[in-house]
């Protein structure tokens, strides 16, 4: 089974309809969990899961928020959002010109910015790191049952930790999936934080960590880099007491997320159960060199 653009366009079509835009021309952008499409007219339409009114809400909510606040980041459109297609909430958004990743450095700027902002006044979900792990290690069939078995152990020891760990930094908003790939950096503008579904309450380590392990896992940051991200910032999450912690999870994340995907799309599998062989000691030591998926 593979996702095509597809099975979508029925959901655009109506969603479109509901908020007063032509769906005419409309092409996919990237068809995943999520799935984006570009209207003609600079319109870009997100169509989230079944299930995810309330976080489709939020984006919107935050977005609006981050705008108040003087953030760069992407615009929701002004019109009432999300709007529900087959089940499916859907959301309009602003198109971004010609971009390409943020930067290390981009990534840390924004967070600061972010994470010195105070709590707004409209609901935000207390940080959970494991959304979605479970239903990802069931959904991935390409493993074998042992290294399902083993995944989930470690997602319920993971678990059991996050319960019990360290004092850290004075909690905060959070972006939640803060990395290069959800900052953009268009010509002459300063870089726009993107993608608030995981926006939440909670410990600021944890978007932090989400550079580190860009170091000590899989070695896709430079030391240099790092230490720029961590004078920037301020503080070094390495030297937490509860960076082991918060990196396994990372690391568990990043793993189901790609076995996941090998699960329908062959050409993962092998990436998938690299990422496995390495949390399960079966790999050279850290740091591995996990590939990009999708």
């Amino acid at each position: 089974m593979t996702i095509s653009a597809a099975p979508a366009r029925s959901v655009l079509e109506e969603a479109c309809a509901l908020a007063g835009f032509n769906p005419s021309g409309a092409e996919p952008v990237r068809i995943a969990e999520n799935e984006i499409w570009r209207l003609p007219g600079k319109v870009i339409v997100r169509i989230a899961r079944t299930g995810q009114w309330q976080a489709a809400v939020r984006e919107v909510r935050v977005a609006q928020w981050l705008a108040d606040n003087r953030v760069p980041a992407v615009r929701a459109l002004p019109i009432e959002q999300p709007v529900e297609a087959a089940t499916r909430p859907v959301t309009f958004w602003h198109e971004l010109p010609p971009h390409e990743n943020g930067t290390v450095r981009d990534v840390v700027t924004l967070l600061k910015l972010l994470h010195q902002l105070p709590v707004p006044d409209f609901p935000l979900d207390r940080l959970d790191p494991f959304v979605r792990v479970a239903e990802r290690i069931e959904g991935a069939t390409s493993l074998s049952e042992d290294d399902r078995a083993w995944l989930r152990h470690r997602h319920a020891e993971l678990r059991e930790q996050w319960e019990h760990r360290p004092t850290g930094l004075r909690e905060c908003v959070v972006h939640g999936d803060a990395w290069v790939g959800n900052v953009a950096r268009t010509a002459g503008k300063p870089p726009l934080l993107m993608d608030f579904e995981r926006v939440s309450v909670g410990p600021p380590e944890w978007d932090l960590v989400s550079t580190a392990v860009k170091l000590t896992t899989t070695g896709a940051v430079t030391e240099a880099e790092y230490a720029e991200f961590c004078k920037a910032y301020g503080t070094d999450v390495t030297e937490w007491d509860g960076y082991e912690l918060l990196a396994g999870a990372r690391e568990l994340r990043m793993t189901t997320y790609a076995a996941q995907y090998a699960a329908t799309r062959p050409k993962w599998r092998t990436e998938a159960q690299y990422r496995v062989d390495c949390l399960r000691g079966r790999a050279e030591p850290r740091p591995w060199h996990w590939k990009g998926i999708m």
